[in-house]
């Protein structure tokens, strides 16, 4: 849906996904599965919570993310609500920011007719049920749509014929890569609002974050030493399929740590989950990169070709 924004929270997805299993292991240890109708099927269905923002003021937009909580805007009044900061890119604007309030009020006419409305149309409804005495079975009532919360406009980046392609944000949020149609990379500095690097020559590139492991002197100086987190550093892996090479460079604005060749159709991946043990004790697992070879398929981890 181009210029709009949901956030769903991951909390309400694993409750519903967990009253799920549930429901599904009662039903299969039941020896005798009762006949469920249509009506009961509908029933069992949930809605996700979650929240809409219109954010298409300066055009459709390509990708969005949404970068973290930021403070509330000057001169309103406090209130237990929280506000997100959204980053947008699209063909109209290469970068816009948006902050994300979850109060869904409108102006005061729309307030009075929102209220108004319903219930003139309920009274209408009362009155015409004991005039004709109406003895039709009621029908369930469908839910509502979801109206949109307050999206207000912080600022954006217009450059002409500039459009932007694709955005990736960092693990903590605090920076985005995004690539355009010019073959350039901003890194933006998304609680700031600022461009703070840019790359040229990228033509239809890929980026992703990961960790390397810099602080090599730690980590050789004993057999038994399982390296922290501090001895890794934020890193930004960056595809050129046109010239066939990744190259990997050192957040904010450290040096290239790492070149390597790759076959055409190669392809960066990403897991979402940190394959390790949750133990406090257990070595800290870095963000990682894989590899896929366009010609052998071979899947390799790009963070160890530093190693």
């Amino acid at each position: 849906m181009p210029g709009v924004l949901a956030r769903f929270d991951g909390s309400e997805i694993q409750k519903m996904l967990q009253r799920w299993f549930q429901d599904s292991n009662s039903n299969f240890w039941d020896q005798k599965p009762k006949q469920r109708d249509s009506e009961d099927l509908e029933n069992s269905y949930e809605r996700l919570p979650h929240q809409l923002w219109n954010v298409s003021k300066y055009g459709p937009c390509a990708d969005a993310a949404i970068t973290g909580l930021m403070p509330p805007p000057l001169m309103e009044v406090q209130s237990s609500q929280r506000y997100f900061c959204a980053v947008t890119i699209g063909e109209d604007s290469v970068i816009s920011a948006f902050r994300l309030s979850e109060d869904r009020s409108r102006s005061l006419v729309g307030a009075i007719l929102s209220k108004v409305v319903p219930a003139t149309f309920s009274t209408i409804s009362s009155l015409s049920k004991m005039i004709w005495r109406s003895e039709q079975s009621p029908k369930k009532s469908e839910p509502k749509p979801q109206s949109f919360a307050r999206a207000s406009p912080l600022t954006c980046l217009k450059d002409h014929p500039r459009k932007g392609e694709r955005l990736t944000l960092s693990p903590s949020g605090s920076l985005a890569a995004i690539t355009d149609s010019l073959g350039r990379i901003l890194l933006l500095d998304t609680q700031a609002l600022v461009v703070v690097r840019l790359w040229k020559g990228y033509r239809d590139a890929s980026c992703v974050f990961m960790e390397m492991l810099v602080n090599k002197d730690a980590a050789t100086s004993s057999a038994y030493y399982a390296p922290v987190k501090s001895d890794y550093c934020l890193c930004l892996a960056i595809h050129a399929p046109r010239k066939g090479i990744i190259e990997v460079w050192q957040m904010r604005t450290g040096p290239r740590l790492l070149t390597i060749q790759c076959a055409k159709g190669s392809k960066i991946l990403q897991p979402t989950y940190r394959f390790g043990s949750s133990m406090a004790s257990s070595p800290y697992v870095p963000l990682e990169v894989f590899l896929l070879n366009g010609d052998s398929g071979q899947l390799s981890v790009l963070n160890r070709s530093l190693s």
